[in-house]
Formats: C-alpha cells, sequence, structure tokens
C-alpha cells in the first residue's frame, strides 16, 4: 500500500505550480488600467525604476524585492480587462522548461474593479521554491499597495 502511495507522488517535485491572488479596488477599471500600464504611476506603488511598453509586444519591468526583477514580454494587451506577462527567464534562476505567465484580469464592478492574478508554470522543483514564493508574496504586496495607491488618489498626483 504504502508502495502505491510513493510512486503516485514520486514525480511531485516535476509539477508546475502557481497561484492566484484577488483583491478589490475603489476605484474603476480605467484608473487600475493605467496604474498597471502607465510607467510614471507603476514606478510609484510597484516599484522605482518600473518600466512598461503597454502593447501587445511590449514590455513589463519592475522589482519584486531587493533579488529578483521580472522581465516580461506582454503578450496580451486588452485595455481595461487583461494584461498577460511572460516571464522572460533571469540569468540568475534555475533552468525551466515551463512557460512562466503573469495573467492580470480586471472585472468592473459599480465604479470599484475586482483585479486577478493567476501565475501559473513556475516549476515545482525544490530549487524554484526560493524565487516562486518571493514572486507569490512579492505580488500580494504590490497589490495591496496599487489599492492603496488609487483608493488615497495618489495617482492623481502624477498628471
Amino acid at each position: 500500500m504504502s508502495g502505491s502511495i510513493l510512486w503516485q507522488n514520486a514525480h511531485m517535485g516535476d509539477t508546475n505550480r502557481g497561484y492566484a491572488h484577488r483583491i478589490d479596488i475603489g476605484a474603476d477599471t480605467l484608473r487600475v488600467w493605467g496604474a498597471l500600464t502607465d510607467a510614471r504611476h507603476l514606478a510609484r506603488w510597484c516599484a522605482p525604476g518600473a518600466a512598461v511598453k503597454p502593447r501587445a509586444g511590449g514590455s513589463f519591468r519592475a522589482r519584486v524585492d531587493r533579488v529578483n526583477e521580472l522581465d516580461a514580454h506582454i503578450d496580451v494587451f486588452e485595455p481595461g480587462r487583461r494584461l498577460r506577462l511572460v516571464h522572460v527567464p533571469a540569468r540568475r534562476a534555475p533552468p525551466v522548461e515551463a512557460v512562466i505567465v503573469d495573467d492580470l484580469l480586471l472585472e468592473g464592478r459599480g465604479g470599484a474593479t475586482i483585479v486577478r492574478l493567476l501565475g501559473s508554470g513556475f516549476p515545482g522543483a525544490e530549487s524554484w521554491d526560493g524565487d516562486y514564493l518571493r514572486l507569490r508574496i512579492g505580488w500580494e504586496r504590490a497589490l495591496a499597495r496599487l489599492k492603496v495607491f488609487l483608493e488615497k488618489n495618489l495617482d492623481e498626483e502624477v498628471a
């Protein structure tokens, strides 16, 4: 019996993992979209020096923490609705065969916005634990800062 359990779980390290975040923001989707795609706003709530070329085929770059920088290709660009980021492999990261993706989905609800972030493709290998956790926690904190940035109307100071 225990042999079959071991066998069924033997390749757990080979599987991919992901994360899902949701945050409700008291701002309309146009303001949330602007905070995600305007480099001046992005640099204030996400990370100093953050850069974005807001278009399909563009790029998104921001420091996640003191160690990791997210460098991504914008695969899907649907203003006010969806921004999908395909990670460009970092030089210092362990090798990866899967495509790592962060998919930001916006849904307007009566003047507010539900932001969902779905991260996928992270290797289950132990060598990826640190990078995976840093990015997952980094996004969680960044989305909380985005909420404060917009609900305190700090985006209006950047005009």
